[in-house]
């Protein structure tokens, strides 16, 4: 982790001159119940000066169905802080952040403060890709709790006390080609967030291990080795899995995860490569889907899932977001390394 720290502030108009063109400045927030039940909900937000566009997402996942909607418009006839229904503010740099939903098409509004709960972790990733263009950004998460209320078809509820990671990054990224399994996974358990980004190629080895134990009270042990079995079915979602987590400090988690709900699909939130596009003023797409099996990765324009699970680490329980993705190359299969 550099030993600078990260600028937490979305990008304003007078930083904007000069920006590559692929240039973003993107975050996303998830939030759910310190037990794992249902609902789990993302939202995120992406700002793209040199394409004057700012767009975004909403997903809702009961345990019936999942709701989406991806929306759109040009950043310049914005504030810079807000993007269709959706608006916010980060309060204290990597400390408070203040979210706030309107009206659309998922029947989900909010009005949401999200807290750290631990200290960040974040890296700069420069991966050389197969085009001329490589891979360069800062990428940061981090543990939180929520306070605030959230209303679903009229109906409102308190958040309070509800667990949130969030996921920060800026800079140009162009990763293509080649990847056979993506893991972004994010354990909360009472006093610690277990969290990494594990990128493996089609013949399984790894390209990209970024993470660390976060605890609450102010640890940041880097993670250096990750190793996994997990259990997919036909459609290529995870039911359930364990991994094998080595942090810098000696110390090992073995974790097992019940991923057996269904959703929330990425696809639903435009990460078919769909970020970033210029699709004019006011865009919005909104989604239904069943979570009854009918709707599987394997038919998506992205396999990409944040995958709200359960997870045991020797007895002691947690929940948070499994973020997998396995590639539907006929090339590929997934091989354990635990």
């Amino acid at each position: 982790m550099p030993t600078e720290s990260f600028h937490d502030q979305p990008v304003l108009p007078a930083e904007a001159d000069g920006l590559p063109e692929r240039f973003f400045d993107r975050f996303m927030f998830n939030m759910h119940a310190v037990d794992g039940s249902p609902p789990e909900i993302i939202v995120g937000c992406g700002l793209y000066p040199p394409r004057d566009v700012a767009d975004g997402f909403v997903l809702l996942a009961t345990e019936t169905e999942q709701r989406s909607l991806v929306h759109s418009t040009e950043l310049s006839d914005t504030d810079w802080r807000s993007a269709g229904p959706f608006s916010f503010e980060c309060v204290t740099e990597n400390q408070e952040w203040r979210l706030r939903l309107g009206p659309n098409e998922t029947g989900l509004e909010m009005d949401a403060t999200w807290r750290a709960r631990a200290p960040y972790s974040w890296s700069r990733v420069d991966v050389d890709n197969a085009s001329d263009e490589a891979t360069s950004f800062d990428h940061l998460v981090q543990s939180g709790h929520y306070s605030g209320t959230i209303t679903i078809h009229g109906q409102q509820r308190s958040i309070d006390g509800w667990y949130g990671q969030r996921d920060r990054s800026r800079g140009v990224r162009t990763m293509q080609g080649g990847q056979g399994l993506h893991i972004w996974y994010q354990a909360q358990f009472p006093d610690r967030c277990v969290g990494f980004l594990l990128v493996e190629s089609r013949t399984g080895e790894r390209m990209l291990l970024e993470g660390a134990v976060m605890h609450t009270d102010g640890e940041v042990d880097d993670i250096v080795d990750v190793t996994h079995d997990l259990i997919f079915d036909d459609g290529l979602d995870l039911r359930s899995g364990t991994v094998l987590v080595q942090t810098r400090a000696g110390r090992s988690y073995r974790i097992h995860a019940d991923a057996s709900a269904r959703g929330l699909y990425l696809a639903g939130a435009g990460y078919g490569g769909h970020h970033g596009k210029a699709r004019g003023r006011d865009f919005r797409e909104a989604s239904v889907w069943p979570l009854d099996g009918s709707v599987t990765p394997r038919q998506l324009d992205s396999s990409l899932t944040d995958r709200l699970a359960t997870f045991d680490w020797e007895g002691t329980a947690g929940s948070g977001i499994f973020e997998f993705a396995l590639s539907r190359s006929n090339s590929y299969t997934y091989r354990p390394s635990l």
